[in-house]
């Protein structure tokens, strides 16, 4: 049985009905990561021992008849940036000094434990994950393996690599800009992005931390049912978080099987703002008119935005950096200046802009809002009027790694400039408005790299854009036999 050809519900059925045991499982992928991990760089580290203590665990659950959940014995890669499983450490994406031991669980740990799985290590991903790629000073890029060499996507690179590799069937993702569904692009895998609210995001001792863009936590899967599973664990309603929602008990493994027949699907390429790679608009193009089969009317849209892409990316990288650059004054203050002390660790474009989000003034903020405002009422006038947006998640196809550690986006697309960090990416607009979101694996350009469709919902209807996901997945199944059986040194 080729383990890494199943998906997360399909092994942790098996491992459920006594086909295979937890520990069976753990050391058939703790042996794929030993091979297949070096040429892609997925993984910062691995706790293969502390996982077969989980796993015995769960075996002498499942022999007392427990139901220990859908992903039982499924093992999971967690994200090496913030906290994920407490006891265990994070680097704040590859910064040397920022090694500390994580304090609790994140929310999507906690989901994948309570369904059964278990944590095999963390992967890879930039400082502060701060870029759509996946780079880093200390553990450098992560590449996709589709083609090694060229990136994998960021910010949750790791994960997606290793999720497309078969060196696991799911794994964590955080999404402030499009951390989620570019590296779940470039990397051929699932990758949703839920509503504000949905997921909890519960931050001390500013409980809105994670709201200006609003960023969030979630899973990265081979397929949509997966990702549905996931969320049906990971969307609770907690009071301490702000903004989080009471979805009730919505099953999206269900919702997700509604019938798009009759659905408004807006199209566009670009946004009206972006420049886009020929061959990329072509694939996502073709694969949004397949959604047609299912009944959906497409149409091409126009979108009212007032401002420039690089106003927009400009935007994104100085409002993402306020938070950082919060906790490095606080960091100052108990004696450790990182950017002084540290400098060789961090790229010189999240210095820039952390130190220009201190210069900051009032006027700036409002600024921001404004600019955010105009990007839901740009997008929501097209809501109005249709169901879903499609578009492609990236400009581009995946990048060729730097030999810097630092790799960036393009620098220009069809001969337009283009901001490097996340100016090449369709994704930060539902990061400012908190729509839901995904990507799903749209095809591969004639050298082999994938591409992927972003699939936008109205606010609040996650299940709607796993019911086009999975309709989409039906009439075009995406394969991952490229990835699976690579060649490897």
């Amino acid at each position: 049985m080729k383990l890494e050809e199943l998906s997360g519900i399909e092994l942790g059925r098996e491992v459920n009905s006594g086909n295979i045991t937890p520990t069976e499982v753990i050391d058939y992928f703790a042996d794929r990561i030993e091979k297949r991990n070096p040429s892609i760089n997925a993984f910062t580290y691995t706790k293969i021992e502390e996982a077969k203590v989980e796993a015995k665990k769960l075996e002498e659950r499942i022999a007392k008849k427990e139901d220990v959940g859908p992903f039982a014995g499924v093992p999971v890669g967690l994200k090496d940036f913030l906290p994920s499983k407490k006891g265990w450490t994070n680097s704040h994406g590859g910064v040397k000094s920022l090694i500390m031991e994580d304090p609790e669980d994140s929310a999507f740990y906690a989901a994948a434990r309570e369904a059964g799985a278990i944590a095999i290590g963390k992967t890879n991903a930039p400082a502060f994950a701060f870029r759509g790629t996946c780079d880093n000073k200390l553990y450098g890029p992560t590449s996709t393996p589709f083609k090694v060499g060229y990136n994998s996507g960021g910010s949750s690179g790791g994960s997606a690599a290793a999720v497309a590799d078969g060196m696991l069937p799911m794994a964590e993702g955080s999404d402030g800009g499009g951390s989620i569904r570019i590296p779940s692009s470039w990397c051929s895998c699932f990758g949703f992005k839920a509503s504000v609210g949905t997921i909890p995001s519960v931050c001390r001792p500013d409980g809105w931390t994670a709201t200006h863009p609003y960023c969030f936590n979630g899973a990265i899967t081979r397929t949509v049912s997966d990702s549905a599973m996931m969320l049906n664990y990971m969307a609770k309603y907690n009071p301490r978080d702000p903004l989080s929602l009471d979805h009730g008990k919505k099953d999206f493994t269900e919702l997700m099987k509604k019938p798009i027949a009759d659905w408004k699907i807006a199209f566009t390429t670009d946004f009206d703002v972006f420049t886009v790679d020929k061959e990329v608009a072509q694939i996502v193009e073709s694969a949004a008119l397949k959604l047609k089969l299912a009944g959906a009317c497409v149409d091409y849209v126009h979108f009212n935005f007032k401002h420039s892409q690089e106003e927009y990316a400009n935007l994104w990288c100085r409002s993402i950096c306020i938070d950082t650059a919060i906790d490095m004054e606080l960091w100052k203050k108990d004696g450790f200046d990182l950017i002084k002390d540290h400098r060789e660790e961090l790229p010189e474009e999240f210095i820039y802009w952390n130190e220009l989000a201190l210069k900051s003034t009032i006027m700036d903020y409002r600024y921001f809002n404004d600019l955010r405002t105009e990007i839901l009422d740009a997008q929501q006038d097209v809501f109005d009027k249709y169901d879903i947006i499609i578009a492609p998640v990236t400009i581009c196809p995946p990048v060729k790694n730097a030999n810097d550690f630092n790799t960036k986006g393009p620098e220009c697309v069809n001969g337009v400039k283009v901001e490097q960090l996340i100016g090449f990416c369709e994704t930060f607009f539902e990061n400012f408005t908190g729509n839901p979101a995904a990507s799903v694996p749209a095809g591969f350009t004639k050298d082999g790299l994938p591409v992927g469709m972003q699939i936008i919902g109205k606010k609040f209807r996650d299940e709607d854009v796993f019911a086009v996901a999975y309709a989409f997945e039906q009439i075009a199944p995406w394969s991952y036999e490229k990835a699976y059986n690579r060649k490897i040194d």
